[in-house]
């Protein structure tokens, strides 16, 4: 099987507002106050950004990498909530994308949603409900949130030419998640994780025992960490060991980071530790620059449906330019390469350009 996977697709704000249907651009940050505002700030970094364009248009060249890669599974982590409803939790920023916008996620043939972040309830939990209702409308499988504890940690099932893949995700607080997010009982909300200690990684592997028939493959997408870093804490290495070994995860998928981070192969088994974004309305802001948070990559993999382990990882290096993913000039993706073979050496991995514009995995 092939699985596509990226970071956090941000298609609120600013994104939301250069599309079809976009909600009211009122803002409550102490930045700014209109989600207009963050097109504008684009505009003058990258020139005109075309209005009112349809769903394919924030994907760009990815629309191409997907048709030439033909992913028999595409999973994001949506990080923003589906919904016109005006009243705002207030934590300094929220993100918001009309449901009539979402019809971007079925322009990218999305499988699943991972809802286990730090922006989904930006507007409530009445903005939580629309955007579970909407990803229903749309056939979209969703984890990591739902309307009660039980339906927030239920994994999603993706059926794949007779198997089964199972999809858990949990967010953590150290990605900003509010603790008063977590589900409980009948109570809408996310899949909290206190923790990654040993005996919250020996929770998850029981959790995940519940579900997992023999023959399924299992990914665990963890919203984990900081913006900004490149640091691999030791224990989110001791926690995806732990579930690799107790319940033969083949694929955890890490995010948070607004930027790549680190990948490991442990027992044949992949570790994203950070995605980085993949759609996003920062351009034109001047922070972290060094970090190259507009390069967004596409992450190809390759599992053995007998074993379920990795074979192949194929990486697409892509640049967020007038909020659409297009092609990065080749200094950009030269840097990518460094960055990246640097941060994942640690690991025993190389990273290395196969044919220009791609890069391949060894290890």
């Amino acid at each position: 099987m092939r699985f596509f996977l990226c970071g956090d697709v941000m298609t609120g704000r600013g994104v939301d507002q250069i599309m079809a249907h976009p909600c009211s651009p009122v803002l409550h940050e102490a930045y700014l106050h209109s989600a207009l505002d963050y097109v504008h700030l684009a505009e003058e970094a990258s020139g005109t950004i075309p209005r009112h364009v349809d769903g394919s248009y924030i994907w760009g060249a990815a629309l191409e990498e997907w048709k030439r890669t033909r992913p028999d599974v595409r999973i994001i982590n949506l990080e923003t909530s589906v919904t016109r409803n005006n009243e705002f939790f207030p934590k300094g920023i929220n993100y918001r994308m009309s449901p009539e916008n979402a019809d971007c996620l079925t322009a990218a043939s999305i499988d699943c949603c991972v809802l286990a972040n730090n922006h989904v309830i930006d507007w409530g939990y009445v903005g939580l409900l629309d955007t579970l209702a909407t990803l229903e409308g749309l056939h979209i499988k969703t984890a990591g949130a739902g309307r009660n504890l039980t339906e927030a940690a239920a994994p999603a099932v993706l059926h794949i030419v007779g198997d089964r893949v199972l999809v858990f995700a949990f967010a953590l607080p150290t990605s900003g998640t509010p603790r008063n997010w977590a589900a409980e009982g009948g109570a809408p909300g996310v899949n909290l994780l206190a923790d990654l200690t040993e005996t919250s990684a020996l929770r998850v592997a029981e959790h995940i025992a519940l579900f997992k028939e023999p023959g399924d493959m299992v990914i665990v997408s963890v919203h984990w960490g900081p913006n900004w870093g490149y640091q691999i804490p030791d224990d989110q290495q001791r926690f995806a060991h732990m579930l690799i070994d107790r319940c033969d995860v083949s694929i955890i998928h890490g995010h948070s980071s607004h930027h790549a981070k680190a990948i490991e192969v442990y027992r044949n088994r992949l570790i994203l530790y950070g995605c980085g974004d993949f759609v996003n309305d920062y351009e034109g802001i001047g922070d972290y620059e060094e970090y190259r948070d507009d390069l967004a990559l596409m992450y190809f993999v390759d599992v053995d449906v007998g074993c379920k382990d990795i074979t192949a990882l194929e990486i697409v290096p892509l640049e967020i330019k007038r909020f659409r993913l297009s092609r990065p000039v080749k200094n950009r993706i030269d840097r990518m390469q460094r960055i990246l073979s640097k941060e994942s050496a640690k690991f025993g991995i190389h990273i290395s350009s196969f044919v220009e514009g791609k890069f391949v995995l060894s290890w």
